[in-house]
């Protein structure tokens, strides 16, 4: 899977409204052209900010709603979103979520993410919630795998994981997403599954995602900046990177 190699790095926009948003991602400028809008923008003006962001700026817009629910309302709710003209979309790695969600963006570029298990997430946690036993390495392998045979373009994983999944004779030409991706030094806040931006590529991921590490510096655009010099470095390198 061929990106330039600034789309590698997905500023998360977790702020408190479209206000904030569009101030961070203005004083980010050009070091930055793949944002991620989720959850906690929806009801502070997100929509709004990703079309402003794709329409206005060129940005690429990642939204991350991990949709969950029955077939049918993912199809919907998918071909709405699609309309927006997004790059990617998260839905949860359920194989009937993922296959609807393909559904509802036919005919549309819009890239279907499958969660596997979120990086905040370990081992108590999944039995907390009742998740088969296991390792959670060895879980998030399955579904991926189910996910990429249900058709998702691609799966959300953390850097953990990341070469055990493109390792997969399914992953050919499919996209891997991680978050909890943390520079050197920086705190791992509620993420537990993390890696530096260089050993998530080299692991490879094709993407990063990085919020608080650049929203919270003195300077984002500098520590945006700091980080696409990382993911150019040779420790981000990896074998046949495609």
């Amino acid at each position: 899977m061929t990106n330039a190699p600034e789309d590698r790095l997905i500023v998360a926009l977790d702020v408190a409204n479209a206000l904030e948003a569009m101030q961070l991602a203005d004083g980010i400028g050009d070091a930055v052209s793949f944002y991620k809008i989720g959850l906690g923008m929806l009801t502070g003006g997100g929509l709004a900010v990703a079309n402003e962001l794709k329409q206005e700026h060129g940005k690429r817009i990642f939204l991350d709603m991990k949709l969950f629910d029955i077939a049918q309302t993912v199809e919907n709710a998918v071909r709405g979103l699609a309309q927006f003209d997004l790059d990617f979309l998260t839905v949860h790695g359920d194989p009937h979520v993922v296959r609807a969600a393909k559904e509802g963006a036919a005919g549309k570029d819009l890239k279907i993410l499958a969660v596997t298990i979120l990086t905040s997430l370990d081992r108590a946690d999944l039995d907390d919630s009742l998740i088969c036993a296991g390792d959670v390495k060895d879980l998030v392998v399955e579904r991926a795998a189910k996910a990429f045979e249900a058709g998702a373009d691609g799966v959300i994983a953390s850097p953990n994981e990341a070469a055990l999944i493109r390792a997969l004779p399914q992953a050919e030409g499919r996209l891997i997403v991680t978050p909890g991706v943390r520079p050197a030094g920086s705190a791992g806040d509620d993420q537990k599954r993390i890696a530096t931006p260089a050993s998530a590529i080299a692991a490879g991921a094709d993407h990063i995602v990085v919020g608080r590490p650049v929203w919270r510096a003195s300077s984002p655009r500098d520590a945006a900046l700091a980080i696409q010099a990382e993911l150019q470095s040779p420790q981000a390198q990896r074998p046949n990177r495609g």
